[in-house]
């Protein structure tokens, strides 16, 4: 007999990550339940920073303008940041993290706003399908698995037992404390770097003055000497005086044992009133877990990694997750997905949040900590200086150095010794492994508002007239594929090729000169149909 399943998929954790992907299965006709312990968003102002490739999922999702609606500062305000030597007011200072820097590669532009006007935007979204239920005040208390589905075993926040749901999959989007990843005995590689971090939200309208020296700026990192790379940094909640600040504290200090004034007078520079809304304490660590699915269990977003809140990655890196697996369980639900779809989740997900940990957030600790400690303007000023001018630019290139890229994974027909890994470069050409650049069609459209939910063939210029054999090799394998005709020499120019396959995630599969060699094993391997060359 066929066992009963109450939905596809159970989504344990109903934040952002798991919102995303409840919406991402929801748009391809995949059945959720959602569980989420919290009735209404927390309010506390974190992952704000949202990427132009963020916001390019915002767009697919169809929310978009609403999100944008949603910010807390308004749109002809700057999104950019700063970092200062010594404290906020202090003599040396430089813009940092200026995404709009890659901005022509990217559908979209990037956003600012609270993490829990965030959630708003997406439950709102989310409460629009019915094939996605979201069951808030419940949590998860046990999960098993088997040949056929999932049994998730549930209760209320007061502990009361509710009844079990059972689903063909689940994914737990639950957290660094991941109830899911326990479960499934996923373990996770620990890197401490034994520091007690405190996050405070206050008000301060002097403060507000004062940073008004600084105008387009809503971010702002303090490299102080005896911090030894950890930065105090502050940030906007909004244009009224309202901030986040976090720091390195001692070990054992809390709310009512420490006096924070003289902490955050030291970072700013000069003493200022402010009334405090919200004190919270985290340990500073990045854990990466080794891989991202055991059989019918998945894990995303902060259940798979977590890392300081340094460069705004975490939101971001956690939405790239929901939006990796919802392609991949939707067609292996629906039947089009070979073997190895599942498995190039985590095979193309993990070694990118690794990258993204050592590469940029654990490297700019260091490279902060040598900086303090090779220069000081009160010992050598000229030498500081020529410093700083050079970290400045620097800056300049991490910004165009974050592209997250797969070119090693299974499912990617690329040439040999690519990489997977969160560090490349940004450029037009179409590469395998790559996101997808954007071009203009003919008719005035984005090519992104010519791609389908399924894969895409981009057929270019002289590509045109190869497209029918790609269209009769999918229809064989029973995979979506949609053929977008961009007949103009100039695209094939742009993107090096006159056929370029995109996923449904907007990456490209393959990309090359027709006619193709094997039309039916590029589409089988971009489907895990076929296992890697």
């Amino acid at each position: 007999m066929t066992p009963a399943f109450d939905a596809d998929v159970a989504i344990v954790g109903g934040g952002p990550v798991g919102l995303a992907l409840a919406i991402s299965l929801a748009q391809r006709n995949v059945s959720s339940i959602v569980l989420e312990r919290h009735m209404m968003p927390l309010p506390i102002p974190r992952g704000q920073n949202l990427t132009q490739r963020t916001m390019e999922h915002f767009h697919a999702w169809g929310i978009e303008p609403a999100l944008r609606a949603a910010r807390t500062i308004p749109p002809d305000y700057g999104i950019g940041g700063m970092t200062a030597y010594g404290s906020l007011l202090g003599r040396y200072h430089y813009d940092w993290m200026r995404r709009e820097l890659v901005r022509p590669f990217y559908y979209t532009d990037n956003e600012r706003l609270p993490q829990y006007a965030t959630e708003t935007v997406l439950r709102r979204r989310l409460a629009e399908f019915p094939q996605a239920e979201t069951r808030f005040g419940v949590t998860c208390t046990g999960i098993a698995q088997d040949a056929d589905g999932v049994t998730v075993s549930t209760a209320n926040t007061g502990g009361e037992a509710l009844p079990a749901i059972r689903t063909r999959y689940a994914v737990g989007c639950d957290g660094a404390r991941s109830l899911v990843r326990r479960e499934a005995g996923l373990n996770q590689t620990l890197s401490d770097h034994d520091r007690l971090m405190v996050l405070l939200v206050f008000q301060s309208d002097r403060l507000n003055q004062l940073i008004s020296r600084y105008p387009g700026k809503s971010f702002y990192c303090v490299l102080k000497p005896e911090l030894e790379g950890y930065w105090n940094f502050f940030g906007r909640v909004d244009l009224e005086g309202r901030f986040f600040f976090h720091a390195p504290v001692p070990a054992g200090t809390q709310r009512d044992n420490h006096d924070f004034a003289p902490l955050l007078h030291a970072a700013v520079g000069e003493p200022f009133d402010f009334t405090l809304e919200h004190v919270g304490f985290w340990d500073l660590r990045f854990a990466v877990t080794e891989r991202y699915r055991h059989g019918r269990l998945f894990i995303a977003g902060d259940a798979a990694h977590s890392h300081p809140p340094y460069g705004g990655y975490g939101i971001n890196t956690g939405f790239e997750d929901a939006v990796n697996l919802a392609w991949k369980l939707a067609a292996t639900l629906q039947g089009w997905a070979g073997p190895g779809l599942l498995d190039s989740y985590s095979l193309e997900r993990q070694p990118v949040f690794a990258s993204t940990a050592a590469d940029f957030i654990e490297k700019s600790i260091l490279t902060d900590r040598d900086f303090l400690a090779a220069f000081d303007p009160a010992r050598d000023r000229a030498a500081f200086e020529a410093a700083w001018d050079q970290r400045s630019r620097g800056a300049v290139g991490e910004v165009h150095s974050f592209a997250p890229r797969y070119e090693a994974s299974p499912i990617i027909a690329g040439g040999p010794g690519g990489a997977t890994s969160a560090k490349g470069d940004h450029a037009v050409k179409a590469r395998a492994g790559h996101h997808l650049t954007p071009l203009m069609l003919a008719d005035g459209r984005n090519v992104f508002e010519a791609l389908s939910p399924g894969f895409t063939l981009l057929a270019l210029g002289q590509g045109l007239a190869h497209a029918p054999a790609f269209a009769a090799a999918a229809s064989r394998l029973g995979m979506p594929l949609s053929i977008v005709a961009m007949p103009e020499a100039g695209a094939a120019q742009a993107y090096e090729a006159d056929l370029v396959l995109v996923r449904p995630d907007q990456y490209v599969a393959w990309a090359g000169n027709g006619p193709a060699p094997a039309p039916e094993s590029i589409l089988a391997r971009a489907i895990g149909a076929v296992p890697a060359a």
